[in-house]
């Protein structure tokens, strides 16, 4: 009796031991098939975009299941399940950072997350050109970056705001010069503004302000000149040193720069292509037929190319200049007022032939 005993209780023993590798051996396929799972969710590629650029864009206060949505709605995430997953167990609901995010072809779920969280952007490149009015500038700054136009309107508008940053609110335009700018989307209007006077201080080298000096003009002065030389010689940049050649000559004689773009400008119709008596009348202080001395402020935001112009004009005895008939792009220059209503008179009758009257 005993001896059976034994054997039943090693054989109940055996029993329990194969019950245990068999429960060992169950959770053994089971662990290695979860870890194998979330390996797959974390770190297998779940971002396609067939080589198109991708970003979304995340604003200040955006819900976690609006930015999901908002990813959702880009169409490049392949398994969104996981990645909405992934998203909840690294508590990305608990961090949204408002930026622009690139999602970047290949991306696995941990990586994309990862950005997300951290705030790891993807800057974007700030241009403007042929920008003429304030209400312009704040129109195209507000395309750039996540803000209205009218918090940059009212900062370029508010004398104080101006005053602050060593401008006021008709030479302020000045203080943008155009060049390629790398921020990020979430940059605030005020921070902007910031951002482009420490660039402008940066531009206004001491090898610059040396130029300006000698040549008793202003930083805001330069510009606004530049702005003029860029409007009269949009085309070809070989010519705008004779250009502003030109108008400093003027300027030191005490001449009127009688400038035609400025003309355009005080009349507020930038489709004139002949100004007429009619628009040579209006009252303005940008009106160089009228008031003696550069506008008040820029008429446009000159390139470097025309500010260097200004800074390093080519010197010669030229007081009058006028487009060529050939309609080339490039201009008649004289000494005297005879030869240039010569040279007008060419052009008059080349714009009257080609049936420009206005």
């Amino acid at each position: 009796m005993s001896q059976l005993t034994r054997a039943e209780s090693k054989a109940k023993a055996q029993k329990r031991r194969n019950r245990f590798a068999a429960v060992v051996a169950v959770l053994g396929v089971l662990f290695v098939s979860f870890s194998y799972y979330f390996y797959q969710v974390f770190y297998t590629p779940n971002v396609e975009t067939k080589g198109q650029p991708t970003y979304v864009l995340i604003r200040q206060g955006q819900s976690y299941k609006a930015v999901m949505d908002s990813i959702d709605a880009t169409g490049v995430v392949i398994d969104r399940l996981s990645f909405r997953f992934v998203a909840k167990l690294m508590k990305y609901n608990e961090l949204v950072k408002p930026g622009r995010y690139e999602l970047k072809d290949d991306y696995t779920n941990r990586e994309l997350v990862n950005d997300l969280r951290r705030g790891i952007q993807s800057p974007l490149k700030l241009t403007f050109q042929n920008i003429r009015l304030r209400q312009d500038l704040a129109a195209k700054l507000s395309t750039t970056i996540d803000a209205r136009p009218n918090e940059f309107d009212s900062l370029l508008s508010s004398p104080s705001y101006t005053r602050s940053l060593g401008f006021d609110t008709t030479s302020i335009l000045s203080m943008f010069i155009p060049n390629t700018y790398e921020l990020y989307w979430n940059t605030s209007a005020e921070n902007l503004m910031q951002r482009m006077k420490k660039e402008y201080d940066k531009f206004w080298t001491p090898a610059r302000d040396a130029k300006a000096k000698a040549l008793n003009l202003s930083r805001t002065q330069v510009s606004t000149l530049a702005s003029i030389v860029e409007a009269e010689q949009q085309q070809h940049a070989d010519e705008r040193p004779r250009v502003a050649g030109v108008y400093l000559n003027r300027l030191e004689r005490g001449m009127l720069l009688q400038a035609d773009p400025t003309v355009v400008y005080a009349n507020g119709d930038f489709g004139i292509k002949r100004v007429l008596n009619v628009h040579l009348a209006k009252d303005s202080p940008y009106n160089t037929y009228k008031y003696k001395g550069l506008p008040p402020g820029p008429i446009n935001l000159p390139s470097i190319a025309s500010i260097d112009a200004v800074l390093n004009p080519e010197e010669h005895k030229y007081i009058y200049f006028c487009a060529k008939e050939d309609f080339s792009g490039y201009h008649a220059f004289a000494t005297n007022e005879r030869d240039h209503l010569l040279n007008a008179r060419r052009y008059q009758a080349a714009l009257t032939r080609s049936g420009i009257m206005k």
